[in-house]
């Protein structure tokens, strides 16, 4: 069958921005991408039970294009947006009211990809999470810089000639206990951006 979710310990303090999204658990998201091309990308991601938990929309019709990542009910939690004239590729996230709360940075390997993304907990910490693997494989893992503790596990099920055929991709993210869904979902929508521009 397909990849088993991987055992993630849980993290020793609370990680990330929305305290609604913080895994009280291990949990495994679905990330399952929908391409529309006038409109741009669009995600439906679900908890592996098929419980639906984000949605997100892209805009590809804006002068740079953004994703605009919602709750259940419709409420904007961010939207990313690619920064222009930076050396390394780089994506941020804005609240609702424009401010920058999160910022991930795409650094170049000779094998695989390196992002780095940086923002402040909920608790005013300064955090910093390395997200490295194979992106073209979809697998890559995000830890903790600090510790060097895993915090996220991204892989595809199995490989699906028809998905990919269609440019449609769905992969899982398994996010450990004390860790926000929403930054982690975040990331790997910047993934995405950087792999889709990489093939356009």
């Amino acid at each position: 069958m397909g990849h088993s979710p991987p055992q993630l310990a849980p993290f020793p303090r609370p990680l990330g921005i929305f305290a609604p999204f913080i895994a009280r658990q291990t949990e495994t998201l679905v990330i399952k991408e929908k391409v529309v091309s006038l409109s741009g990308n669009s995600f439906d991601i679900t908890l592996a039970n098929g419980q639906p938990i984000f949605k997100v929309k892209g805009e590809s019709m804006t002068l740079s294009s953004r994703m605009n990542v919602m709750d259940m009910s419709g409420n904007l939690l961010f939207c990313i947006r690619k920064k222009h004239l930076t050396i390394h590729t780089t994506y941020y996230a804005e609240n609702p009211n424009g401010e920058e709360i999160f910022e991930v940075r795409s650094k170049f390997k000779l094998i695989g990809s390196r992002f780095i993304g940086h923002f402040t907990s909920a608790s005013g910490q300064q955090e910093e999470l390395i997200m490295e693997g194979d992106f073209t494989d979809t697998s890559a893992d995000i830890k903790d810089e600090a510790s060097g503790q895993a915090v996220a596990s991204i892989y595809r099920d199995r490989w699906n000639a028809r998905e990919f055929l269609g440019g449609q991709q769905t992969y899982n993210v398994t996010i450990a206990p004390n860790v926000d869904m929403a930054i982690i979902v975040a990331m790997c929508i910047c993934m995405d951006m950087k792999n889709n521009e990489g093939s356009g």
